[in-house]
């Protein structure tokens, strides 16, 4: 008797791009059309309540809108971004900000990362190089900004990735369930405090590398927000240490030992 053996092909994973989006009006375009096509089953954008054509832009693109009537912060987007792509299934979660300073045709590589079991979270590297990466504009205090932060995340939290503080992010979707993000800040820190609970909660790490892109119509934030940033994921460290030394709790650590 011979058997036959019917090879059933794999279902592939949702992969949902979200975009925290606030005055993008300019750079929307060129970040969607970069994606490339079939790569993703869904995008959405959430508007921060932006004063420009943003959300016009976005619909017009054929893109998922959610909108917020005030301003949350980059943080509360996120939230939003998260919550909505949960509610729809997502497998693979991309996040990506609309302002065109990170390649969305790398896409396909960070959802192969996740979909092979490699990684739960990859991170778009800025920082190849760092001649390639002041060649592609961004400000020297932010460079070494980034690379003390960085070299002291990666110490604190036994990780050894290039760039912290990239907005280039894909997550597996039991990372959002697991992760307490809702808990997290409505500001810039949430970026910090979300990879904290990452490591916090056992998950893989990996990044790969992203050109760097600054030019005057991509987002950034000021010195004086830069430095306020820095001690706020400063802060996130230290809670990360007493929380895992049982020495207090934080409410960005949930209630797990």
């Amino acid at each position: 008797m011979t058997e036959t053996s019917v090879n059933i092909p794999k279902k592939s994973p949702k992969v949902i791009v979200i975009m925290p989006a606030y005055n993008a009006e300019l750079t929307l375009k060129k970040t969607f059309d970069d994606i490339p096509a079939g790569s993703v089953d869904e995008i959405i954008l959430t508007d921060d309540a932006s004063s420009d054509k943003t959300v016009e832009i976005a619909k017009e693109l054929g893109i998922t809108t959610i909108t917020h009537n005030v301003n949350k912060g980059y943080g509360a987007n996120q939230k939003t971004c998260y919550n909505i792509a949960l509610q729809k299934g997502a497998d693979i979660i991309v996040m990506i900000h609309p302002d065109y300073q990170y390649d969305s045709r790398i896409i396909p590589f960070a959802v192969g990362f996740i979909e092979k079991d490699i990684c739960d979270v990859i991170i778009g590297s800025r920082i190849r190089s760092r001649k390639e990466t002041l060649e592609g504009g961004m400000p020297i205090y932010k460079y070494f900004g980034n690379r003390i932060l960085t070299i002291i995340e990666n110490i604190v939290l036994g990780q050894n990735l290039g760039d912290f503080h990239s907005g280039f992010r894909a997550y597996s979707a039991k990372v959002l369930k697991t992760v307490p993000y809702t808990n997290n800040s409505d500001d810039f820190v949430f970026d910090s405090e979300f990879l904290a609970q990452a490591v916090y909660f056992g998950f893989r790490i990996g990044d790969m590398p992203v050109s760097t892109r600054y030019f005057p119509e991509a987002s950034s934030i000021s010195f004086a927000r830069s430095v306020k940033y820095a001690v706020q994921t400063l802060a996130v460290m230290l809670k990360y240490v007493l929380h895992k030394c049982r020495i207090a709790k934080f409410r960005i650590f949930g209630n797990s030992n």
